[in-house]
C-alpha cells in the first residue's frame, strides 16, 4: 500500500465541481492535487484557512492562512 495519502481539511466550507461539499473524508494518492484543489475549494484561500495532510504521518504539507486584520 502506498504511503502517499493526502487528506484536505478546511473549517470552512469547501465548494465547487472538483470536491462535492460532503467529501471531507476523500484520499488523494497526489500531493499536487491535493493542494491544486485545496485552493480551488474555498472562496478565498487568502481569508480562509485549507491545508492537505499526509495521514501516514499527520504533516502538514501545505496550509493557507487568512490573512492579518490591517487598520
Amino acid at each position: 500500500m502506498s504511503t502517499d495519502r493526502y487528506r484536505i481539511e478546511s473549517k470552512n466550507p469547501l465548494k465547487g465541481h472538483l470536491l462535492p461539499p460532503t467529501d471531507f473524508q476523500h484520499i488523494f494518492a497526489d500531493r499536487s492535487l491535493a493542494v491544486a484543489l485545496a485552493v480551488k475549494s474555498v472562496n478565498d484561500p487568502m481569508l480562509q484557512q485549507v491545508r492537505v495532510v499526509h495521514i501516514p504521518s499527520g504533516e502538514i504539507v501545505f496550509e493557507t492562512s487568512p490573512a492579518p486584520l490591517t487598520s
